[in-house]
């Protein structure tokens, strides 16, 4: 039998965290919960989940703090929690590299679909490998100075390994191997978080913008802008 995925559920509401608890352990993930941000971060050494539905508004370290702390070190699938409905806190919890973002009060349908929407997309950026040997490369896109191998998901930036996740990267490989095309937001909300992802266009922003901080300008390509289009991987030369 196939070992559980594991889920932290960080929450101060008990009878919150106790219903998300509930509703995914009848779709069979193994779940426990923290009810602040110190508890959060002392049960994720040992715990180690495949995901956190992490809460912002938390007694003592808020989720903004834990979430930083997570991606000092790892990446780690996390879905934000909260009432806040400002678009400067979702835009925020993106930019610290959360995977998702879920308003409460949410239907429980729709979160245990992002749930395992994130989970998804979580696998499928890990390297295959078969008896003990990492298959080759398939997909990779090489530029002067930048690897993008969607094998093993890895970048390499002048020869030097960029952490970066699941997302990001896929959003860079596909831009980059369609150089010199414009694409809308909508198209590479389509092409990258597909129809199950529940999100809007500000999503696209914040991870071009993440993209842009990992990369200086580069002489030979960029990630360009196209007024009220959309964005572009700029090249001077084919790929």
């Amino acid at each position: 039998m196939a070992e559980k995925q594991k889920i932290l559920i960080v929450d101060d509401d008990a009878n919150i965290a106790g219903l998300i608890q509930i509703y995914l352990t009848k779709e069979c993930y193994d779940t426990t919960i923290a009810a602040d941000g110190e508890a959060a971060l002392t049960i994720l050494k040992h715990y180690k989940p495949d995901l956190v539905l992490l809460d912002i508004m938390l007694p003592g370290i808020d989720g903004y703090e834990v979430l930083r702390e997570i991606r000092k070190s790892s990446e780690l699938p996390v879905i934000m929690l909260s009432a806040k409905g400002e678009t400067f806190d979702k835009v925020l919890g993106l930019e610290l590299g959360a995977d998702d973002y879920i308003m409460k009060p949410f239907d429980s349908k729709e979160m245990v679909a992002r749930v395992k929407a994130v989970l998804r997309r979580a696998v499928s950026g890990k390297t295959p490998v078969v008896s003990g040997i990492q298959e080759p490369p398939k997909e990779c896109v090489t530029l002067p100075d930048l690897v993008v191998n969607l094998a093993d998901y890895s970048v390499l930036f002048h020869d030097h390994r960029i952490e970066m996740p699941p997302k990001e990267l896929e959003l860079l490989y596909f831009l980059a191997s369609h150089a010199n095309q414009v694409f809308t937001r909508e198209q590479l909300l389509d092409h990258i978080w597909s129809y199950d992802y529940v999100g809007d266009t500000r999503t696209v922003d914040v991870h071009i913008k993440r993209l842009r901080e990992k990369f200086a300008d580069h002489p030979d390509w960029d990630i360009k802008t196209v007024w009220g289009i959309g964005y572009k991987f700029e090249y001077k030369q084919e790929v």
